[in-house]
């Protein structure tokens, strides 16, 4: 069992929270996209209200910890470790009602290089509470627009987790696969499921498109973001994601598993 002062040491010592990899510069530069409805930088999100940057910057202040102050534009993000622990509480809350209900989820990454063995952890404790995971359009292509043009990537699935890849890509069911934003996977996968009858997922957890795509839809989502991703924040600010848990989502993947243990712990989901 993890406790939350250790917890709380290791996001620090991890650089999870505390002084993180993100620059100053590189969240400006998304927030100055996100007030310009780049869809980019949206992934998603529809939002309902106006924002600039200086909404932005006031946003992720409250719900990060980053600098508040306007004229600091250079350096490295500061993440809370408190609203961290904060968050982690309440994402812990969801997963163990969804558990208790043994209610259908949906779970998807666009870090699977990172974040595949948090989610995936996840995935077996709420199969083994009783709750179906769903793995829609196993091999359905999607067409993503990219830094370098249009690229069609593969929806696929690890151990429950939802991820895209690269068509021809070896190894089918193996851990590697692409990092993107996008929410169209979560729109294919929701799709298929709407074309074949059902069940809906009641919980989608995860990062990047797939939470802000899927909250954007109406459906219940937690999920995990950095501070240069303020789509997630606007969502849960707007009323469309239930939870976001902030964090440095790009560290190596072993730093997240007291993370995993601590969530399954408070979820009452611990095998």
């Amino acid at each position: 069992m993890v406790t939350v002062g250790a917890l709380r040491a290791h996001l620090l010592a991890a650089r999870l929270a505390g002084v993180v990899a993100t620059s100053r510069e590189e969240s400006l530069r998304s927030y100055r996209l996100f007030a310009a409805r780049d869809p980019r930088v949206l992934i998603g999100i529809d939002p309902e209200w106006s924002w600039e940057q200086r909404d932005l910057i006031g946003l992720m202040a409250d719900k990060c910890g980053v600098s508040a102050d306007p004229r600091h534009v250079s350096g490295q993000d500061v993440i809370d470790p408190e609203r961290t622990l904060v968050a982690l509480e309440a994402f812990a809350e969801r997963l163990a009602l969804v558990a208790r209900r043994g209610a259908p989820v949906l779970l998807g990454t666009g870090h699977p290089h990172r974040l595949l063995g948090f989610y995936a952890a996840l995935a077996d404790a709420l199969s083994a509470a009783g709750c179906a995971v769903l793995t829609p359009a196993k091999g359905r292509c999607v067409d993503i627009t990219t830094q370098f043009g249009l690229r069609t990537y593969n929806l696929d699935y690890v151990q429950g987790v939802a991820l895209v890849r690269e068509p021809g890509a070896p190894d089918p069911g193996c851990a590697t696969g692409a990092h993107t934003h996008s929410p169209l996977p979560v729109r294919t996968a929701l799709a298929a499921i709407a074309e074949a009858g059902g069940p809906l997922p009641e919980l989608v957890i995860g990062d990047h498109g797939w939470v802000c795509g899927a909250g954007q839809l109406g459906f219940e989502t937690i999920g995990l973001a950095d501070t240069d991703d303020p789509a997630l924040f606007v969502g849960e600010a707007e009323g469309r994601v239930s939870v976001v848990v902030p964090l440095d989502d790009a560290v190596r993947s072993d730093y997240y598993r007291p993370l995993t243990r601590y969530v399954l712990n408070r979820a009452c989901l611990s095998q």
